[in-house]
């Protein structure tokens, strides 16, 4: 096997993953600010919705439900129109798409927080790799050189700067990821919770 490759790939010290880690932290922040802009228009459009519905289904009136739905455009309304919709079939038909829809929306709502999960749980490997790369060349550059413990020192001082840029990128994507998975989950409960709300609206009109 040749590793001629594998030597001058162990050679080319830790720099170009910082930098690959850098890039992937630009990346980070813009779906973190993509996706807290996202997640607060939501919210707002929730909390206006939630507020109009429970005024609506003490009136018992579905018509004005769906219109209530549609002066807050969101994901939750959405996915009450979409039970809204199958009303005049029944309840069963309004379960199934309720539980369609909020399927639908929950993928719009988590959409890209892969991106800061890989990096969270990935970033401080990539990091350590790098360190370990500029441990190599620092050893590497002591050997051809002949010189005294000062270019290792050197060296490792400047590959363990690979190993905290990886943490430096990872935590805030684990911290941003586990607070707008819980946003989403938490959005999708309280949509829930209207959704069985109007499910037993349709249910009383139907008599079942």
């Amino acid at each position: 096997m040749d590793l001629k490759f594998l030597t001058m790939l162990a050679l080319t010290g830790g720099d170009w993953v910082i930098y690959l880690l850098m890039l992937s932290s630009v990346v980070a922040l813009a779906v973190v600010i993509e996706r807290g802009i996202l997640l607060r228009r939501e919210e707002r459009s929730l909390a206006g919705l939630d507020a109009a519905f429970l005024r609506g289904f003490g009136e018992g009136d579905l018509p004005e439900l769906d219109k209530i739905a549609a002066r807050h455009p969101g994901a939750a309304a959405r996915i009450l129109q979409a039970g809204l919709a199958q009303a005049r079939h029944g309840p069963a038909g309004v379960e199934d798409h309720l539980v369609a829809a909020t399927l639908e929306e929950k993928r719009g709502l988590e959409k890209r927080l892969l991106i800061l999960g890989t990096l969270g749980n990935n970033a401080p490997f990539v990091g350590l790799f790098g360190t370990v790369l500029g441990v190599i060349k620092a050893f590497h550059d002591l050997a051809q050189s002949g010189s005294g413990p000062e270019v290792v020192m050197q060296g490792l001082s400047e590959a363990l700067i690979a190993t905290a840029v990886g943490l430096f990128v990872a935590i805030p994507c684990v911290v941003s990821y586990n607070y707008f998975s819980q946003k989403a989950k938490d959005m999708l409960a309280r949509t829930e919770s209207l959704g069985r709300m109007l499910l037993a609206q349709v249910r009383v009109r139907h008599g079942k």
